[in-house]
């Protein structure tokens, strides 16, 4: 596993995501209560940021179409999106929030 920096654990804010660029891959930093997760920044029905959503009850919206993934999954959870994104491990240390981009944890390929 190959872990990257992506952030400081304080510049995402409780309950809310934070787009950020790791290599080649966009990814959306969500945060719900204290637990990290990191999930392709695409949603998989109108590609466009996931980041830009809010998140509650470990899930994330997408802002245009009201589409839910599912933080641990990225599974749907919410139409119109039918298909995952993809999720990537965490590592969350003293100075930041690590995520491994070569590693998905749900086995989806990012687009």
């Amino acid at each position: 596993m190959a872990f990257l920096l992506a952030c400081a654990p304080s510049d995402v804010p409780a309950d809310e995501a934070l787009g950020v660029s790791l290599g080649e891959l966009d990814v959306a930093i969500a945060r719900d209560g204290d637990q990290f997760y990191a999930l392709q920044d695409l949603c998989s029905h109108a590609s466009v940021s996931l980041s830009e959503g809010e998140v509650e009850d470990c899930a994330i919206e997408c802002w245009l179409h009201g589409s839910r993934f599912d933080l641990r999954t990225g599974k749907p959870t919410g139409l119109p999106a039918t298909e995952p994104v993809a999720t990537f491990p965490v590592e969350v240390r003293d100075d930041g929030v690590y995520v491994d981009t070569a590693t998905t944890l749900n086995g989806v390929v990012p687009a």
